[in-house]
Order: C-alpha cells, then sequence, then structure tokens
C-alpha cells in the first residue's frame, strides 16, 4: 500500500484553476486507490467543513490544524516532519516554502508564467511562485507537469532534467461531456441569455487577453453583433481594471456574467454557438478542453499549450493579432458548416484529457517513485 499526502490548502480558494484540477486529481485519485491510500494536508482551519461541502472527502483522510500553515512557510522544518504521519510521498500543490522532508516530495509543475511573463502576474504571486520552485523543486523525487509545453518550459527555464518531469494532464469533469438538453435550454435563460452567443470562460486577468477580445468584437460587422452576444463569465482577478470597467460600464452587444457557479457552466458552455479563448500563455488551457468536450466550436490561441490542447478541433489564432482574432470570429459566426465540422470533432479531441487517465497515470508516478 502506497500512502500519498496532499497539501490542500488550494481547496479553501474560491474556484479558480489550482483549485479545480485538485479538487477532480483527489477525487480521482480515491477512485483508483487499489488500496492506496490519500490523505489531505489543508494547513489551514475550516478545510474539514469546505471539503464536506463539495464532497471530496469519503475514502480521503483530512487534517485540521492552523498551526500547520504557520510550520509550512515559517517554521524550521522538523516541526512539519513531525506533524506528518507516516506518508509515503507528500505532495506539494502550491506554495510552500518548508515542505516536509520526513516522506519523498512530490509537485505539480502548473505552468511557468512567473518566469516567462512575470508582468503578467502580481508581484507578490511571482516572488512566492518562484521561492517555493526554488525550495521544493530540487528536493523532488518526482515532478508532474500538466503539459508538454509546461514540461519544455520548466526544463528550459529552471534547467530540470526531463527524466523528473511526468507529463499528465488534468481531465475535463463528466458533466461537459453530457449535458441534458433541457439543461442547455433552461440554465442560460436564468442569466438572461436569449440570444446565440459567444462564450468566454475565466478569469479577467492581464494574461487572458480580453481586451483584444473585445476589441476584436467591435470590429465586427453591426449584423453579426445584432444577431449574436459575446458573454464574459468569470470573476475578476487582478490588474485588468480597465477591461473590467469596459464590461461594468456596458458594451453593446457584450454581456458580463461575473462568475459561473461549477453546477451550470456545462450548460452555459454547451448552449453556446462558439467558444473563444485566446489567452497570451497557459500551462493548459481547460476551458478550452471543457468547450470540446460540449461539442461547443473553438477559437483558441495559437501559442503555448493551446495548440495541443486543442489539436485539428479548435481554430487557431494568434492572440497578439485583433485581426486575426476578428477574422476567426467571422468565419465560425458565418459558417454553419465550419461550426459543423469543428463540433463534430471535439468531443473525440477533449476524450484525450479525462479524470480517469490523470488518476491512472499518476498512480503509476506515484508507484514507480515508490518502488
Amino acid at each position: 500500500m502506497i500512502s500519498v499526502m496532499i497539501d490542500g490548502t488550494p481547496l479553501l480558494l474560491r474556484s479558480a484553476g489550482v483549485k479545480n484540477h485538485l479538487y477532480y486529481w483527489i477525487r480521482g485519485l480515491t477512485e483508483f486507490a487499489r488500496g492506496n491510500r490519500v490523505s489531505v494536508f489543508p494547513f489551514l482551519n475550516g478545510f474539514g467543513r469546505v471539503a464536506h461541502e463539495t464532497s471530496v472527502v469519503g475514502r480521503v483522510a483530512t487534517w485540521e490544524r492552523l498551526a500547520l500553515l504557520i510550520a509550512a512557510n515559517i517554521s524550521p522544518y522538523p516541526i512539519l516532519n513531525w506533524l506528518v504521519p507516516r506518508a509515503d510521498i507528500f505532495h506539494v500543490s502550491q506554495q510552500m516554502l518548508n515542505p516536509p522532508r520526513k516522506a519523498p516530495l512530490t509537485a505539480t509543475i502548473y505552468d511557468m508564467t512567473c518566469w516567462l511573463v512575470p508582468e503578467m502576474h502580481t508581484t507578490a504571486n511571482v516572488i512566492g511562485t518562484k521561492r517555493m520552485a526554488e525550495r521544493v523543486y530540487p528536493l523532488a523525487a518526482g515532478l508532474i507537469a500538466i503539459s508538454e509545453c509546461t514540461k519544455a518550459d520548466a526544463v528550459r527555464v529552471m534547467g530540470i532534467k526531463p527524466e523528473l518531469i511526468d507529463v499528465i494532464p488534468p481531465g475535463v469533469a463528466p458533466a461537459f461531456f453530457e449535458v441534458p438538453a433541457a439543461a442547455a435550454q433552461e440554465t442560460p435563460l436564468g442569466y438572461g441569455l436569449r440570444k446565440p452567443y459567444v462564450l468566454y470562460v475565466g478569469t479577467i486577468e492581464p494574461r487572458k487577453n480580453l481586451n483584444a477580445l473585445l476589441d476584436a468584437w467591435q470590429q465586427l460587422s453591426s449584423s453579426l453583433r445584432e444577431q449574436f452576444e459575446l458573454v464574459i463569465a468569470g470573476s475578476w482577478g487582478w490588474g485588468d481594471r480597465a477591461v473590467f470597467d469596459r464590461l461594468q460600464s456596458g458594451i453593446p452587444g457584450v454581456r458580463y456574467l461575473g462568475y459561473v457557479p461549477e453546477p451550470d457552466l456545462p450548460a452555459v458552455t454547451a448552449a453556446a454557438t462558439a467558444f473563444i479563448y485566446v489567452s497570451l500563455y497557459e500551462g493548459f488551457g481547460l476551458p478550452v478542453a471543457q468547450a470540446l468536450a460540449a461539442g461547443v466550436p473553438t477559437i483558441t490561441s495559437s501559442v503555448s499549450s493551446l495548440p495541443d490542447v486543442a489539436g485539428d478541433a479548435g481554430l487557431l489564432v494568434d492572440p497578439h493579432s485583433t485581426a486575426e482574432i476578428r477574422d476567426a470570429l467571422d468565419r465560425v459566426l458565418l459558417s454553419p458548416s465550419l461550426r459543423a465540422q469543428l463540433a463534430a470533432k471535439s468531443p473525440a479531441q477533449a476524450r484525450r484529457f479525462t479524470w480517469d487517465i490523470c488518476a491512472r497515470k499518476s498512480w503509476a508516478f506515484f508507484e514507480r517513485l515508490c518502488a
């Protein structure tokens, strides 16, 4: 039996990429445990309540000790070693400056954007992420990268040996693959969506390139903008106050929904005429995979990991070119046949990324390290 202990701190955050990844990853690990054990250390009080509310636990052990937050980031290593009971592997999920030394360490590399495009992050996030990486990665027995692009970036930027990194992409929640027709019709109405729409899902922050998307949308013909809406779903992250103000002030043909709760997101996605995600850089790009799973024609960026996620089921554009973004929107919205071609390819591409596959590969990774 292998005992894997996971830093569950991101589960206490409002829904975001790392939290969602960790939530479904833990669920997948428990489903394919085959006698192995998963424990979750939150490093914050209240995790037990949050975990039970989100149904993460069941076969997962959780630990509630406020002292762990201090131990993980301030105190000497021996204290955290004492608090971590008999684990074969301790997995670092995010920014832990003083990980335990008692068990072999592993960690997930989500992206290298703090090195490659630091201007796309807050200063605090850049400092914290780099400090964690500099402390944890050299100690790790093995690392998980969520895409081939992220692995290549980590090898190039930090000089990590390629053989230390396994590429294990995240998965798409099953709800995106099978959206009931009634839900796809009714759920959008609850958000006031009565016209056909193009959907963006993601945090509002500089890296997501929303200014370029809004500019491209406003360059479309008036007839297209009357026929379709651009719908922005996501909470404000940081730094893109100008975009947020544009959305709040109201742009003709653009609807800002704010944060869409996870239970509603598959239906809101599946009902879209098209999906667009022209981010400047992604470690993976889960919203793209989710849209593909729902069979929605998708426009995304030709950079970083996004071409691998979209495959030939997506229409790729240069995210730095407003003209390319506009032209792609024109093509998709004016051509039902192109939409049908993209939609037909989408689910098969998305099935490359399931939590079952992710969990099986993760257990193989842990078992190899413990052999």
